[in-house]
């Protein structure tokens, strides 16, 4: 399904990221635990591709996505791979979850993460597991995050292996991304705290929240201060994530996104960039975000994912005709909310054509649906989205 070409996938990629046009649109499928595949889907494009069946890796048993093997990678010309390391969502959630009563006669998948929170999956046939206790909720003081016992976030065997499999994957020609250990500074204090509360004290406790997010800072500065010193002469992209996007509008306001949130990012952003210069940040941030791009893009941000197509203000030609130049758009290349999963196969086409002539021109746009394929998208839509890529997503 791939169009014959001289250039390695990091090498069409690496011309993306500077906004260039290489001789396509490069395109990513699961390096990251925002451009993924869910399992189910996974099995099913699989056997549509007419590749064996395998039992798939699970790079994100929470999510439920498959890391997808190197004959699919091949087979629908993706020019990426991912590291991810050991974390909450991938630390052998299997075999750590047990089975429980959920008290209406259901069954339910049940683990206690890292972090304390407890996750619960429907069983059986449940396709995610969901937060439902927060180790943090109720009525605490800054005091009580201080001595919370939070993750080593810095131990050196979150990274095990990883950079063998860096050097695996840049002999193969393939683009390295490499990805954190906790979800964003905004969100993972919400998984922590519980989002109704840590709104909450955003509110009307800004000192409670601000050791929480401060503590958020900590955790993941440690991690890369540990991990980008290893790692950062065989990666070309470091990811980050914090969603603050609803489908209309923001979850909290620009005014209090600038005051609790962009200094915390910034540090976050500028230790990445110490630490790794050559490398570009990804940040994924879903929903209408538009209002924040600016801020996203003076703090560091190199590359925009998902680009939230649906979302109110997020129409593509506007978003390339007024910050094309200044940020790379990764993802946006055809909309999951409706069309993959619902459209018929041209739909599915006649999107990912729309999406590539408003993203692609002078390179700057990096092929990837909105946000992870899902387990009800039919393997035909997804042989029509790579069709249509490798149609349109050409350079002259």
């Amino acid at each position: 399904m791939t169009a014959a070409t001289s250039l390695t996938g990091r090498e069409r990629l690496l011309a993306a990221l500077n906004h260039r046009e290489a001789d396509r649109v490069p395109y990513d499928l699961g390096s990251t635990q925002v451009t993924g595949i869910h399992e189910v889907a996974y099995r099913a494009a699989r056997e549509c591709l007419g590749l064996p069946a395998v039992e798939p890796a699970i790079c994100d048993e929470v999510q439920g996505l498959a890391l997808p093997d190197r004959d699919l990678l091949d087979a629908v010309g993706a020019d990426t791979r991912g590291l991810f390391p050991l974390n909450s969502h991938n630390d052998d959630v299997r075999g750590r979850a047990r089975l429980q009563p959920k008290g209406d006669g259901e069954q339910v998948e049940a683990f206690v993460d890292e972090w304390g929170i407890t996750q619960h999956r429907p069983y059986p046939g449940g396709l995610y597991f969901t937060a439902v206790k927060h180790p943090l909720e109720g009525l605490i003081t800054a005091d009580d995050v201080a001595r919370f016992p939070w993750p080593d976030t810095g131990d050196p065997r979150r990274i095990a292996g990883l950079r063998e499999l860096a050097e695996g994957y840049r002999a193969e020609g393939r683009a390295v991304v490499i990805k954190g250990v906790l979800a964003g500074i905004f969100e993972m204090a919400q998984r922590v705290r519980g989002m109704a509360n840590l709104m909450m004290d955003m509110a009307s406790d800004e000192a409670l929240a601000c050791a929480l997010l401060d503590k958020m800072v900590e955790l993941k500065v440690a991690f890369w201060e540990m991990a980008l010193p290893q790692l950062r002469d065989v990666v070309d992209v470091v990811s980050e994530a914090d969603d603050y996007g609803t489908q209309v509008s923001q979850l909290i306001s620009p005014r209090m996104f600038r005051k609790l949130m962009k200094p915390r990012l910034a540090l976050v952003f500028a230790r990445i960039h110490e630490l790794a210069p050559e490398a570009k940040l990804f940040f994924h941030s879903c929903g209408n975000v538009r209002p924040l791009l600016p801020d996203f893009i003076e703090i560091g941000v190199d590359i925009l994912n998902p680009v939230h197509v649906r979302a109110t203000g997020m129409e593509p030609v506007g978003l390339k005709r007024d910050f094309g130049k200044e940020v790379v758009f990764w993802g946006g290349g055809v909309d999951t909310q409706d069309v993959l999963p619902h459209g018929s196969p041209q739909e599915v086409k006649d999107d990912v054509r729309r999406n590539i002539e408003a993203l692609a021109p002078g390179g700057g746009f990096v092929f990837n649906t909105v946000h992870n394929i899902q387990a009800d998208v039919p393997p035909e839509n997804l042989l029509a989205m790579w069709d249509a890529l490798r149609e349109h997503g050409v350079y002259a």
